[in-house]
């Protein structure tokens, strides 16, 4: 066995994973990865419109969640001005919904509002939320496979402007709710298309095998050549309580090749015309799902908007003419793609610690010869899984930067981790950070404004950090962080 302490400065760890390139400075910022208004000051520190690092934590500590809201307002913007530019001529624009599940709180449903998007929730919490920020009703649409009786009451309390729903049984569940209220629901049947995105298979939404939307397979119900989408159809032009707006659909998270959006959108035209000539019915419209990607590494390439806006016009407005149908009404659910790159995550480093891996000589297990030892250092920060479960779930890749201050050393192949009872407790898998980080550090984490704190946790009685909005050179909490005296008012005692 050979030991190597170190990498040359400059050249790759093979402990590295083949997509992970040594930077060639450590203190740049690569760009798509980022917000808008995410610099270095002159004194190499990172900032967000002129406010550094080391100011947020004196007046917020961390963990801490950094969101520009200008970056989002933008985003909203870019989402909304090229759908609408794309699809004009089609069907007159499109409805875009912000998916609050990728993150939600009040400022963030007003900031929705004012850009001019509508909002896709999927639980009752989030519903409450809406309420609370004031969006109207007919601009917000529920979702969620399992909604209770009391979501679905609280859906018509507040008029919602659509009920996406997931199955037959949920259907005459709304239909029997709303006919006993004397009113009627709007719905939209959300179907599955068997299209398989190029994404983890916990976030592919769309093939049959999984618990969301009608089949649109012939054979998924009892009755003969009726397949759950057309049953769905069939049954809810028959009750007083629905009005049928249309259908929805969403392949999955995380997607950058449009090949299944286009996928996507054929079936379910497709399927749109057939029920139109046999039940004489004009289903006026059409959601097709959110999913765009974003970058979350140097090596991600996430599509601008008004790219994937124009392919998927292109589509629809080629099928429909194909058809013989006018167009419906298109809507999407952008919601990773709008908010997950205006954040990052601010972490303070702690313990550090280098470890030894045995790598065979020829860099390939399982061929003989002698192996080689190559260091792979830890760097645990005062978070973790808890506020960003993402990599354990998903196997998902991040980055991080010394956000401190700037460093000469050589770049160290290191492991990001938090400080919870897990190994599995990872924050950033493989990055190159300097050599010299050390405790007291300032670590940052871009992209972590989807998914991260909406899936936050508790986990060794951690409180979830805040989220602090940064605008015009002006910092203020959105959501205030959890103290221990929060955990444990809720904590009813013996």
């Amino acid at each position: 066995m050979t030991t190597n302490p170190s990498t040359t400065a400059g050249a790759a760890s093979p402990l590295a994973p083949e997509w992970l390139q040594v930077p060639a400075d450590l203190n740049a910022l690569h760009e798509p990865l980022w917000a808008g208004g995410v610099t270095r000051n002159d004194a190499g520190e990172l900032a967000i419109d002129g406010i550094t690092v080391s100011e947020l934590q004196r007046q917020f500590g961390t963990p801490l969640f950094v969101m520009s809201e200008n970056d989002f307002r933008a985003r909203a913007r870019a989402f909304s001005d090229a759908f609408n530019d794309a699809f004009a001529d089609i069907c007159g624009g499109v409805d875009v919904y912000y998916a609050g599940k990728s993150f939600l709180c009040t400022a963030v449903v007003r900031w929705v509002e004012e850009e001019g998007l509508r909002l896709d929730t999927a639980s009752g919490g989030e519903l409450a939320v809406a309420a609370r920020a004031g969006i109207p009703g007919p601009d917000v649409a529920l979702h969620g496979n399992n909604k209770s009786d009391g979501e679905i009451h609280r859906a018509l309390d507040l008029k919602l402007g659509r009920i996406v729903v997931d199955s037959l049984a949920e259907l005459e569940r709304v239909a029997k709710i709303a006919d006993a209220r004397g009113e009627t629901a709007k719905v939209m049947l959300r179907l599955t298309p068997g299209v398989h995105a190029h994404t983890h298979e916990f976030i592919a939404t769309a093939h049959e095998d999984q618990k969301f939307g009608l089949s649109m397979a012939g054979d998924s119900t009892e009755q003969a050549g009726l397949s759950a989408a057309e049953e769905a159809v069939a049954a809810a032009t028959g009750y007083p309580g629905i009005e049928l707006l249309g259908l929805h659909c969403h392949i999955g998270s995380q997607i950058f090749e449009p090949d299944g959006f286009a996928l996507a959108a054929e079936k379910l035209l497709d399927f749109l015309a057939a029920m139109q000539t046999k039940y004489s019915i004009v289903l006026p419209e059409l959601d097709l799902g959110g999913g765009y990607g974003i970058a979350y590494t140097p090596v991600d390439t996430p599509r601008p908007a008004a790219e994937i806006a124009q392919a998927m016009a292109a589509v629809v407005r080629s099928k429909c003419a194909e058809l013989g149908i006018s167009a419906p009404r298109i809507s999407i659910e952008p919601g990773r793609a709008i908010v997950g790159s205006t954040t990052f995550t601010l972490y303070e480093v702690g313990t550090l610690k280098t470890v030894r891996v045995d790598t065979p000589a020829t860099g390939k297990p399982g061929e003989p010869g002698d192996s080689v030892t190559y260091p792979r250092r830890y760097v645990s920060v005062d978070g973790g899984m808890s506020d960003n479960p993402r990599p354990v779930l998903y196997d998902a890749d991040y980055s991080a930067i010394l956000a401190s201050r700037t460093s000469d050393a050589a770049p160290q192949l290191s492991r990001v981790v938090g400080k919870h009872c897990e190994s599995g407790d990872i924050v950033v898998r493989d990055v190159y950070l300097p050599e010299d980080v050390a405790a007291g550090d300032l670590l940052a984490v871009p992209g972590t404004g989807a998914y991260c704190w909406a899936l936050s946790s508790n986990y060794n009685y951690l409180a979830r950090p805040g989220v602090v909005a940064v605008r015009d050179g002006s910092a203020r909490l959105i959501v205030r962080g959890e103290t221990e005296e929060d955990l444990l008012n809720r904590d009813m005692g013996v």
